[in-house]
């Protein structure tokens, strides 16, 4: 007696993410119609203006400095820390002795940023400088991480564009992956654990961890043997 084997059951078809809707799940996202996702946006983006911004500089300037950024920079040897210092004190901004600044490190408006003596700004660290952000002596800015000085009013209909100064004080260390949110500041010695999501200011000289940050114990320093 010949026996067949079973026919496996069809696989259901892909769903679309976030879909309330079931009847659409068998179309891909872009294939559905404009109302078939629900809810009225309360948004209306076309009213989004931000003519009242002040970049500091004129526009042929600032594209000037997007395509040095672009193009200068990722080509500098990677302990050329004195070139990059040199480019961004050409636009404006304030670079203290012996910085170190990566190559990969991303600089919106330079001319609105300050880095002090001995500073280190790490592989990939975005500084979204719509206003200013201050960095004193000796402070470690890891990998990744991005201080932000611009977010958008949430209760706006046109999404109206905010801006706030970043301060991180002398001796602070922001660990990998931290985000720094607008009108931060961080006191002097605190270290900014990994990948936290600071949003208020936090106490010099503590350790200060989590999304949102906050502060966890003193940091304690070793003193030194000289």
């Amino acid at each position: 007696m010949t026996s067949h084997p079973p026919t496996p059951d069809s696989e259901p078809p892909p769903s679309v993410a976030n879909s309330p809707d079931p009847a659409i799940n068998s179309l891909p996202v872009s294939e559905n119609q404009s109302n078939s996702l629900t809810g009225e946006s309360l948004i209306d983006l076309r009213l989004y203006d931000q003519s009242n911004f002040d970049r500091g500089r004129p526009n042929w300037l600032i594209l000037l400095w997007w395509f040095v950024q672009a193009i200068a920079f990722p080509l500098t040897p990677h302990p050329c820390n004195s070139i990059r210092s040199g480019l961004l004190r050409l636009f404006g901004a304030k670079i203290g002795r012996g910085a170190v600044i990566r190559p990969t490190a991303r600089f919106t408006y330079p001319w609105k940023i300050e880095i002090g003596d001995y500073s280190w700004i790490g592989d990939d660290v975005v500084l979204y400088s719509l206003e200013r952000i201050a960095i004193g002596k000796h402070c470690v800015i890891s990998q990744k991480s991005y201080l932000c000085t611009g977010t958008h009013d949430p209760q706006d209909p046109a999404f109206g564009l905010i801006t706030a100064s970043v301060i991180i004080n002398n001796g602070v260390w922001i660990a990998a992956d931290c985000f720094i949110g607008p009108g931060v500041e961080i006191g002097a010695n605190a270290l900014i654990g990994a990948r936290s999501s600071v949003f208020k200011n936090m106490p010099a000289s503590f350790v200060c961890t989590g999304t949102p940050c906050h502060p966890r114990y003193l940091r304690e320093i070793k003193k030194s043997l000289d």
